[in-house]
Parts: structure tokens; sequence; C-alpha cells
């Protein structure tokens, strides 16, 4: 029996090379398992190339960042605060004022809407009136020329100067109301039911009426002169401290195709008076008697240098 199993153990045995090549594979997938458990196979060291590259791509990211960053605190330190040179202040203050004048202008220019709002007849009506005033101003310097020629060429120069004194005193005397006048001209009526007109309303239609030339006034019995004023009294208006009584007649020597006009143009003294609740009636006449006189002053400290 023993020599039997003696016999046999040999053939039990696995044979040479077997367990070896088992062992060896099993070493092997032990240690690629053991490589996959700790992180050194292949995919891991794929992963170890993807994480640098992710941490540079998030580098680059923060630079571009801070670098933009970086643009706009410098900008910002350029323009605040302001570094202004001399040539600069200087030429930022003209730009002001040129910006100041011509917001001005423009302001003054939309104050004239009454005339951009006219009708046509009314412009021409307000042209023909500044041509007249032209006119006037031709005549009188044409006049003034006149009588220098005429005192540079008469004989008897003496006369000729003593004749042009006198016809200089009537026409001052005219201006000054110390003697009457007549002429061709118009007279004005305002009717005031409401008491709507005041002062500066008369006031403004004088200054109106001499702008358009005229020559000699009178309001009611009172002559208008360079000194003449207006008062808003507890009873009414005054002129020169006499109390007007109504209607208001206005009695104006000069050319009546100039004074009508003037009172007449969009935005005067007509159209002032109707949104007053006033009218004003205008009549036209070749013959306005101006009788009203005023008390001639002496000087008290002027005399005369010739």
């Amino acid at each position: 029996m023993s020599d039997e199993q003696t016999l046999r153990e040999p053939d039990e045995r696995p044979e040479p090379g077997t367990a070896a090549e088992g062992t060896g594979g099993d070493e092997t997938g032990g240690q690629r398992a053991e490589g996959a458990a700790s992180g050194n196979g292949p995919d891991s060291a794929v992963q170890e190339s993807q994480e640098p590259a992710a941490d540079g791509g998030a580098a680059a990211e923060r630079a571009a960042e801070d670098r933009v960053a970086n643009g706009r605190r410098r900008l910002l330190n350029g323009l605040w605060p302001p570094r202004l040179s001399r040539a600069q202040l200087i030429v930022a203050v003209l730009l002001f004022v040129l910006g100041l004048g011509l917001a001005i202008q423009v302001r003054t220019t939309s104050d004239n809407g009454a005339l951009r709002g006219a009708r046509q007849e009314d412009l021409v009506r307000i042209l023909t009136e500044l041509d007249n005033r032209s006119q006037r101003l031709q005549d009188e310097k044409r006049g003034l020329e006149s009588q220098r020629s005429q005192l540079e060429t008469s004989s008897n120069q003496a006369a000729e100067a003593l004749k042009q004194t006198q016809q200089k005193e009537a026409q001052l005397g005219i201006l000054a109301g110390t003697v009457k006048a007549e002429g061709a001209g118009i007279t004005l009526t305002i009717t005031d039911r409401h008491g709507g007109v005041q002062a500066d309303s008369l006031l403004d239609t004088l200054q109106e009426l001499r702008a358009a030339g005229a020559e000699a006034i009178q309001i009611d019995d009172v002559r208008v002169v360079a000194d003449t004023y207006f008062t808003q009294g507890a009873d009414g208006v005054l002129i020169d401290g006499h109390k007007l009584s109504q209607p208001y007649v206005f009695k104006v020597i000069g050319n009546p195709q100039d004074l009508e006009p003037a009172l007449n143009i969009p935005g005067g003294v007509v159209q002032t008076l109707e949104k007053e609740q006033a009218t004003a009636d205008v009549v036209r006449s070749q013959k306005i008697v101006v009788d009203a006189l005023r008390p001639s002053k002496q000087p008290d400290y002027a005399r005369s240098s010739q």
C-alpha cells in the first residue's frame, strides 16, 4: 500500500509551470487591481494631464479679468480728477460764453413770436412803417445839409443865419409846447368802460406815437412835451398832475399814413387795449389843431455859449 501511494503521489501533483503561470496571472491581475484602486493606472494619467489644462484656463481667465480691471482703473484715474492746462481752461471758458450767447439769441428770437405768427398784410404794414421812418430820417438829413449849403453859399450869411434861426425857433416852440400847431394827423379816442386802462398803457400809446413821427400831441387839455409823465391815482390816471377824464382823446399832428399803421401793428397799442376790454378809434384828418400851451420856462443854470 505504501508503494502504490508513493507511486501515485507524483501523478496527483500539478504539472510543472501551471501553478507558476496561475500565480503569475494572479499577481498581474492583482497588480492591475491595485493600480486601479490606487489611481496609478492609465486613466489616472489622463486625469492628471487634464487637471493642469483646466488650471491653466482658469488662470488665463483671471489674468484677462485683471487686465480689464486695471484698464478701467487707469482710465478712471486719467479722467478724474481732471487735469486741465491753462490753454484748455481758456478754451472751455470761451465755449461756455459762446453757448450762453447762443442761448440768449435763441431766447430773444423766440420772444418775437407775434411777428412769426403775423399775417402777410401785417408784415407788409410793419415793413412799410420801417421804410417810412427811414425816409423821415433821410428827409431830415437832407434838410440839415440844405441849411448848411445855404449858409455857406449865401452872399449875406448873417441874414440867412437869422432866417434859419427864426425857423428853428418856431420848430422848437412847437416841440416845447409854447406855440400852437396845426396840420395833418389823427385823433385817437380810447374808451375804457371797465377801468382796465392804466397809466402804463397810456404811456405806451404815447411812446408809440412819438416813434411813428408825431410832432405835436395834446391829450385832453394837456400839451405833451418831453418831460410829460403819467401817474396812477386813486381816482384814475393823471398826466403831469392833471386828472384825465374819459374818453381819453389824443390829438396828434404827423403823417397819418405813418401814425395809424403804427397803432394797428400786431401786438401794438390797439390789440393791447382790446385785451384790457377797451376800444381805440383812430380817425385821420388833414387838419388837427393842437392849441394847449405850456408856459415858457427860463433855465436856472444853463446859458447860451454864443
